[in-house]
This record gives structure tokens, C-alpha cells and sequence, in this order.
């Protein structure tokens, strides 16, 4: 039963996905959003740990004190900003760097997603800021993509959905400067 409860949950959040992305112009990255959360490697981990309320990844990390489904998911989507990391030739440590345009709007669209499907009615324009700024990944994400997310995520809650995503289109996606460039 979990495996199937499972199974609709993350095809709801890939149609969702699919959704923002074509309202975009991102058909690609609609289509194969989250591919990888069928492999055997992800699923099987997905449905064991799937509680319907939260991703499954948190449980396990709980239980193991990491997750192997993040960790092979993480490394096969580029649409997550911990992909973008990699060994400095300057400082030979691990680095954030920033990611190309499509896939941070891929990354608009997977948090907005994620935030309806685990919140259900209790979903807002604002979901999705509001758990970007309790969460504590901003320590390791990169500062320019950092400052994007937030202004994007900030739009979303106080302009809607059909002013950001005219925004993602018309100028994130056609390389238009940032509003502080």
C-alpha cells in the first residue's frame, strides 16, 4: 500500500511540475522532471520511509543519519543547486556554483510542487519562501542563486503565480539581467 501511495504521490508532483514548466516553455524539463524517483534505487527507499506528509528522504535521514535516495537523486537532477557542486581549484574545497537559468526555473517549479503535495489545502503562494527561509540550506547554496530563489519565491507570495511565471519566461528564462545587475 505504501509503494502505491508512493507512487501517486510523486506522479501528482511531477504533473504539477510538468504544469509550471510548460506554462513556461520549459517542455523538456517537463517531461522529465524527477525521473529518477522511479529507479529501483529511489522508489523502493521512497515507498519504505513514505509517510504521504513530508519526503520520504527526511525519514530515512532520521532513521540513517543520511539518505541514499537524496544522494542518488541529488547527483541525476540538475534542477536541485546541490548538483552544482564541485571540488574549487582555488580553495580544493567543495563549492556552490551557480546554476544555468532553466534549471534554477525547474527549481521554482519542483519547491512550488513539493510545497502543494505535502500541504495540501494548506498551500499558499507564500509555502514555498516559507519553508526556503527556516530550512538551513542557504549555507551551502550559491550566494547568487540564494539571492534569485528568495526574490523569486517573494514573488510568488505577494504578485501570484501568473505575474512570476510571465517573469520566469520573459525575462529569467530569456536572459534578461536581474533587477541589481
Amino acid at each position: 500500500m505504501k509503494a502505491w501511495q508512493h507512487f501517486k504521490t510523486i506522479t501528482y508532483h511531477r504533473w504539477l511540475v510538468r504544469q509550471g514548466c510548460f506554462r513556461v516553455g520549459l517542455i523538456w524539463q517537463g517531461l522529465t522532471h524527477d525521473l529518477s524517483k522511479y529507479s529501483p534505487t529511489e522508489f523502493a527507499i521512497g515507498a519504505r520511509y513514505y509517510q504521504g506528509t513530508r519526503s520520504p528522504n527526511a525519514q530515512e535521514r532520521e532513521e540513517k543519519g543520511f539518505s541514499e535516495a537524496w544522494m542518488h537523486h541529488k547527483g541525476r537532477n540538475k534542477h536541485h543547486y546541490e548538483y552544482w557542486t564541485d571540488m574549487s581549484k582555488a580553495t580544493g574545497r567543495y563549492e556552490s556554483w551557480p546554476m544555468p537559468r532553466k534549471y534554477f526555473v525547474e527549481m521554482v517549479m519542483d519547491r512550488r510542487a513539493a510545497c502543494m503535495v505535502y500541504q495540501g489545502k494548506n498551500y499558499t503562494p507564500g509555502s514555498a519562501l516559507e519553508y526556503y527561509e527556516k530550512s538551513r540550506e542557504r549555507s551551502i547554496m550559491h550566494p547568487e542563486i540564494q539571492r534569485q530563489l528568495q526574490f523569486v519565491l517573494t514573488m510568488l507570495r505577494d504578485e501570484g503565480e501568473d505575474k512570476t511565471f510571465q517573469y520566469l519566461k520573459e525575462h529569467v528564462l530569456a536572459g534578461k539581467p536581474w533587477p541589481w545587475e
